[in-house]
């Protein structure tokens, strides 16, 4: 489970982003904070995985299998984060861009991961592809994949669906829930887009 217990934060005199934020997000469920630009939600992921600003003050606590993951490294929290662009190496196959996510223990195994994650996104026999060739949708699962490999404890996404046309967003989104469930990790979208609630396993909590 993912706890977000009593999290404010702000810049310095300025008014604060949003306070006194708690929410907890179960092993297989996928929720959703919604807000306009500007209100902090990349913020709150940024808090979450150990990556937020030096400059950013924010107290509360994240805790994450009923351990405390606050003071951690971002590196020692094994959260998993992706963003509204796939941010695939383009200078790697995407076969190779899989592997780079693997958990260390998948690693001599390499080959039969890659296979099987493309298999699981629907994308067999595209190992030797270049990225480039990819559509919206086909490297929006490359690089959930990419990060699922690593098996990280809970995924965060960063406006995650908001570069898809409509048909692809639902595919996506659809295909993001079943691997959560599968998995049985916490996930967490943020979103401007109040249509994403469509995705999340109860009320979307809402920033600003």
């Amino acid at each position: 489970m993912l706890q977000l217990d009593d999290i404010s934060a702000g810049y310095g005199d300025a008014p604060s982003l949003f306070s006194g934020l708690s929410l907890s997000v179960a092993r297989g469920e996928m929720r959703l904070v919604q807000g306009a630009s500007g209100c902090g939600k990349s913020t709150l992921l940024g808090i979450i995985c150990g990556t937020a600003d030096s400059a950013l003050t924010w107290s509360g606590d994240v805790r994450l299998n009923d351990q405390s993951i606050s003071a951690l490294p971002a590196e020692d929290r094994r959260v998993g984060l992706i963003f509204q662009d796939a941010l695939l190496f383009p200078h790697m196959t995407v076969g190779d861009n899989l592997a780079f996510g693997l958990a260390e223990r998948h690693r001599r195994a390499r080959d039969t991961a890659v296979a099987n994650a493309l298999g699981i996104a629907g994308l067999e026999g595209f190992g030797d592809r270049d990225p480039a060739t990819l559509s919206g949708g086909q490297a929006a699962r490359v690089a959930l994949m990419r990060t699922l490999l690593a098996e990280p404890d809970a995924l965060l996404m960063d406006e995650a669906f908001s570069a898809l046309d409509p048909e692809r967003r639902q595919a996506f989104g659809g295909f993001v829930r079943e691997q959560v469930r599968l998995r049985e990790i916490p996930a967490l979208l943020v979103s401007h887009d109040a249509g994403d609630a469509v995705f999340s396993d109860g009320k979307p909590v809402r920033l600003g």
